[in-house]
């Protein structure tokens, strides 16, 4: 029986709006995302295996105060699957760029979770001026990934497993690293996986985890110290991926920045403890 009010992923597509992007792959791509509410704008970025419905939770909570943009990353979610391009996080970070500019938006907030948060990462340090405040969820930093099941999911060969194997697999994901079992409802659990258990998305998520990258991260560890941006790390405290540990190093070498633990939540933090999630940010902002 689920205890709170969970957005359907029908309902929540049904508010996705969807635009043809150039200039972040070598052809234009879809790209689809949330856009909601007014105020200052927020942006949310989502990472793997996730797509922007892990907010489902925490939009309602912000988009009051806030114009909440949230997009699906390149080969995520109902944003562009196809089989033929790079979904590393620099050019997710372009996607980002490009989704900016495209909505005529000037500086923005932004808060990102797993590998949202090193595209937030590169972004800061690459596009300083398009960030005002920014949140860091669980993020992926240094070498703390990719996880061994992520590395085992990008090989080729996953691509030949059935929907139904992909399916038991995310589902056990959820499952293990979920602290607020309460929270990890059927339809957010049902809508969380659907859009990787037909054929292309299956393909689709073998590539994005084929695409992470260790590298990527521990080539800005030494640049760390040049972000100037207030951020708040928002740490689940009992995830064994992204362990609270990464979020003190962080805390360390970031030169304006708070560690806030959130001590009840695993991993996957807006959805474990969304009314959290989204007054820590209110507050921060």
């Amino acid at each position: 029986m689920e205890t709170n009010k969970t957005m359907t992923k029908e309902e929540f597509k049904q508010r996705q709006q969807s635009v043809m992007l150039d200039g972040i792959v070598d052809e234009p791509v879809k790209v689809n995302y949330t856009d909601t509410g007014s105020g200052p704008t927020l942006v949310l970025l989502h990472g793997i295996p996730t797509w922007s419905y892990l907010y489902q939770a925490v939009i309602p909570e912000l988009e009051e105060e806030y114009r909440v943009i949230v997009p699906d990353l390149l080969g995520y979610g109902y944003s562009d699957q196809r089989d033929r391009f790079d979904r590393s996080l620099h050019v997710q970070a372009k996607l980002v760029v490009r989704l900016m500019e495209k909505l005529e938006l000037g500086q923005v907030h932004l808060a990102a979770h797993d590998i949202g948060g090193g595209v937030g990462l590169i972004l800061a340090l690459n596009e300083p001026e398009r960030i005002d405040k920014l949140v860091l969820s669980n993020t992926v930093a240094y070498d703390s990934w990719p996880i061994e099941e992520m590395l085992m999911m990008g090989h080729p060969s996953w691509k030949n497993k059935s929907l139904q194997e992909m399916e038991d697999f995310l589902s056990k994901g959820y499952k293990d690293v979920f602290a607020q079992r309460e929270q990890l409802t059927d339809t957010f659990l049902q809508g969380i996986t659907a859009p990787y258990l037909h054929e292309e998305g299956k393909v689709s998520l073998v590539r994005n985890a084929a695409a992470l990258n260790t590298n990527e991260t521990t080539s800005i560890t030494h640049k760390l110290s040049d972000i100037q941006h207030p951020v708040l790390l928002l740490w689940g405290t009992q995830d064994p991926w992204q362990p609270v540990e990464t979020g003190e190093m962080l805390d360390r070498d970031l030169p304006d920045s708070r560690l806030v633990r959130v001590n009840q939540s695993a991993h996957w933090v807006p959805q474990e403890a969304p009314k959290e999630f989204a007054a820590e940010i209110k507050k921060f902002i």
